[in-house]
């Protein structure tokens, strides 16, 4: 069945109704929950980020740039991700113009985390297959470089949503509205693009990856240095498991949208928590615990500073 433009506006209407029963209904130990995980999981982020930034070295090495950025990136997330809960709980009513720049920004951040994994997973194929060239294609410039143009090329399509909104609706900038991305499309073709972007971030961000791994795999059995190359290939293994938890949550509007339409208010209420638990919170929370806990150069520094230096660093890691 086609989806028209009055289905669209009725699916969203039903959304909203739905949401506000929620918010006399919550429970609030599920969301305290859910906060304190998130904020739990900034702090251990930011912990991780102060760790790396004190040793100049790795501010040098573009693995650990990618990293911190996905760091940041993942922090930053799931900040707007609580901060846009929390506004659904209480059902406060934002401005659209300050509702569009909350959901711009998560969005954004949202698309950002598989495409920086695909660029850590490009640096670890030159680093195993282009060793020779390697030092001059990854670079700390260049990583900076292209950290802009994934953020240049992510917000193009989101500004376009916002400029689109600004120009048709004339009560953008004093309208309040509960802030969710439905209440903010006011043409259907909006909603086709933003889940067009979705899928092609999806299908061309696993198969950067697919290739990276095979390619490592294949370079490694003819390798001279072994232990470096099955330490490349298991890495962008994990980043493929970051990538299926990152592009997890492209999956949250559809099913909450799906849960909405179907009308059971009892269901939705549960899944909708249990939805923003694992596809939103969960996969932020895992990164620094999948790739930054298993890298003997950071793990160190990182517990020296998780436990206010109270635990001793090795003489090799303090160098900077």
């Amino acid at each position: 069945m086609a989806v028209t433009n009055e289905t669209f506006q009725e699916t969203s209407f039903i959304y909203e109704q739905m949401i506000i029963f929620e918010m006399n209904e919550r429970n609030m130990v599920k969301v305290a929950v859910a906060i304190l995980m998130a904020v739990c999981f900034i702090y251990i982020n930011c912990v991780m980020i102060v760790a790396m930034s004190s040793r100049i070295t790795f501010m040098k090495i573009p693995r650990y740039i990618l990293f911190t950025h996905l760091l940041l990136n993942d922090s930053m997330q799931l900040l707007v991700s609580c901060l846009m809960y929390v506004f659904a709980l209480v059902y406060l009513r934002l401005v659209k113009v300050v509702c569009g720049l909350f959901v711009m920004f998560g969005s954004g951040m949202s698309r950002v985390a598989p495409l920086n994994l695909a660029l850590m997973s490009l640096e670890r194929y030159a680093a195993i297959c282009l060793p020779l060239r390697h030092s001059d294609i990854a670079t700390p410039k260049r990583s900076g470089i292209a950290i802009a143009v994934i953020w240049l090329v992510i917000f193009i399509n989101l500004i376009i949503d916002m400029l689109y909104s600004t120009v048709k609706d004339p009560g953008f900038f004093v309208t309040p509205i509960f802030c969710t991305r439905q209440n903010l499309f006011i043409a259907l073709w909006q909603m086709q693009v933003f889940q067009g972007f979705n899928a092609f971030c999806f299908v061309a961000v696993s198969l950067i990856i697919i290739y990276t791994y095979i390619a490592i795999i294949v370079t490694a059995r003819s390798a001279s240095d072994k232990t470096k190359a099955s330490k490349a290939h298991k890495t962008v293994l994990l980043h493929l498991v970051q990538l299926g938890l990152s592009l997890s949550s492209f999956l949250y509007t559809p099913i909450e949208s799906a849960l909405a339409s179907v009308g059971s208010t009892t269901i939705f209420i549960d899944l909708r928590y249990l939805n923003f638990l694992f596809l939103i919170i969960l996969p932020r929370c895992l990164s620094p615990l999948i790739y930054g806990l298993r890298d003997d150069a950071v793990r160190p520094l990182f517990l020296h500073y998780l436990t206010c230096r109270t635990r001793k660093v090795k003489a090799a890691v303090m160098v900077q």
